[in-house]
């Protein structure tokens, strides 16, 4: 009996995956072949969704894009055997986009069925739990701080400080809470993450609790991400039934029990803070800091407060150890992280690479250049508050540190290509219009400070006294970067800055007349 693989993943589900899936067991039986059909997650090649894979015995062979009435010709080119057909793409693993990558958070994504408890035990699954808890919480928190794990959603910060924290909080009650509202532009790791491999991320936050004598955790999902919400429940029920969550996680006498809730649609809610309010039943507004969420986070209790990525990068820490994940990765920046290939670009998806890789080697290499055709202008990277990143700079190392050496950030690892048909001022107008719409409108410089920015970023376009709106669109993201509340308000100047210093001329100016 062959086995074939057709993704569950929403990005393949928008493409027809469950209309080809059912076509393939139409024509299985129609042939009278008898086949294994296993809804799989995507690899992340997302210009060949639905990518169909067969199970042969040299390896698992890619067919793709794949629509409805491709399947007969599949057939009858033998493809159960991995016959040769024009959507051919050899082994799976094989294909050079796979292949150049260092898959260690990813490593089962697109290669188990993501609701399949015994798939997930096959491949290594729950050893870094097992390995945990034959540890005290604090060696556990050690391996953690030696690795080099810093969050990925965006701030770096080191995960083992931020348990740590929480490990010497005394409190009755302990939370670990999963920021899953992946709201950044061009982002999707959270999401393939949460429908792919789910248990990983229950692993992590699992782990954490262990770790820092939390007994409670929630996955605050954003609303937009159905499949997501619907897996994770999934998941979590399956868990708890098999004693890997539950009163006496694997019979340890430690309780870990888990939960998932929905967010209502707001970018603010991305913020711990205004997580974690919204969390409570409240409105998504920012919290002053301090006191820290390690300190005083949900329901006033000390609360490890991380994103997807960073928490599903934990289990392999703890099964291979810290020297195994450090070992990848340049300075600071330890280990890998999924970059999120989108916008203009030819070949899109997830690359996860150790850091130290350049936007060239990302954007050229992996991704093809423009899907257009047309050069690269610019490339948005970490998100909608990200600068805009020009050609000129797309050789410095993709690093933490290097990148806030050219006044940018990583973030997320999202990125949004554009070519050189896109209007700079145009994009820095969008950026500065976004944070004020997304403002959770509690401090006067984001929530101010972004509408009057629109509005100069106006005058400058119509070259109404162009040399003074510059000045004073400079003096308010100097006022914006210093005095918001949080990233939102701080960081919406970046993207504003970056496109004034690299494409001058696009709003009308000289570049004499942006020296400082």
């Amino acid at each position: 009996m062959t086995r074939i693989y057709v993704p569950r993943d929403s990005a393949a589900l928008s493409v027809g995956a469950d209309e080809v899936a059912a076509a393939i067991v139409a024509e299985a039986a129609r042939l009278g072949v008898t086949i294994e059909l296993v809804r799989n997650g995507s690899r992340g090649l997302l210009w060949l969704e639905p990518l169909v894979e067969v199970a042969t015995p040299q390896g698992r062979v890619a067919y793709g894009p794949v629509a409805v009435e491709d399947v007969p010709g599949l057939f009858a080119a033998g493809f159960l055997n991995g016959g040769a057909h024009a959507l051919a793409h050899g082994l799976t693993e094989q294909i050079p986009y796979l292949a150049r990558q260092e898959r260690l958070t990813f490593a089962r994504v697109g290669i188990t069925d993501p609701l399949s408890l015994d798939d997930y035990l096959a491949h290594d699954g729950f050893r870094g739990l097992r390995a945990a808890l034959a540890l005290a919480p604090a060696a556990v928190v050690q391996q953690v701080t030696d690795s080099g794990l810093r969050g990925r959603g965006g701030a770096a910060f080191p995960t083992g400080i931020k348990w740590k924290t929480v490990l010497g909080a005394q409190a009755a009650q302990k939370y670990v809470v999963c920021n899953a509202d992946e709201g950044d532009s061009g982002t999707f790791s959270d999401r393939m993450i949460m429908e792919d491999d789910p248990f990983v991320l229950i692993e992590g936050m699992t782990i954490a609790g262990i770790a820092t004598g939390a007994t409670r955790g929630y996955i605050y999902v954003r609303s937009e991400y159905p499949h997501a919400f619907e897996v994770l429940g999934q998941a979590i029920a399956m868990a708890t039934q098999a004693g890997y969550l539950g009163d006496d996680v694997l019979g340890s006498g430690r309780a870990f029990r888990l939960d998932v809730r929905l967010g209502a649609g707001a970018y603010i809610c991305g913020e711990e803070t205004a997580l974690l309010e919204s969390l409570e039943g409240k409105r998504g507004i920012v919290r002053y800091k301090p006191p820290i969420p390690a300190l005083k986070g949900l329901f006033g209790q000390p609360t490890v407060v991380n994103n997807v990525i960073s928490f599903a990068s934990v289990p392999i820490i703890l099964d291979r150890g810290a020297e195994f994940y450090k070992n990848y990765g340049m300075g600071r920046s330890r280990g890998t992280l999924p970059f999120q290939l989108a916008g203009n670009i030819r070949h899109g998806g997830l690359v996860e690479k150790a850091f130290g890789l350049t936007l060239r080697d990302l954007v050229e290499g992996f991704g093809g250049g423009t899907a257009s055709g047309r050069p690269v202008r610019a490339v948005q990277v970490g998100g909608p508050l990200g600068a805009y990143v020009p050609a000129s700079q797309f050789d410095t190392p993709l690093d933490y540190e290097a990148y806030v050496g050219i006044s940018a950030m990583i973030g997320h690892g999202g990125l949004v290509v554009f070519d050189d048909t896109v209007d700079m001022a145009e994009m820095a107008r969008y950026a500065m219009e976004f944070c004020a719409i997304e403002s959770c409108g509690k401090c006067t410089p984001c929530r101010i400070g972004s509408t009057r920015g629109v509005e100069v970023i106006d005058r400058i376009i119509a070259n109404q006294d162009r040399a003074a709106n510059i000045e004073l669109l400079r003096s308010l993201c100097d006022t914006m970067l210093g005095g918001s509340l949080c990233a939102l308000g701080g960081m919406a100047p970046y993207p504003v800055l970056s496109a004034l210093k690299h494409f001058p001329q696009d709003f009308g100016i000289e570049t004499s007349q942006l020296a400082a």
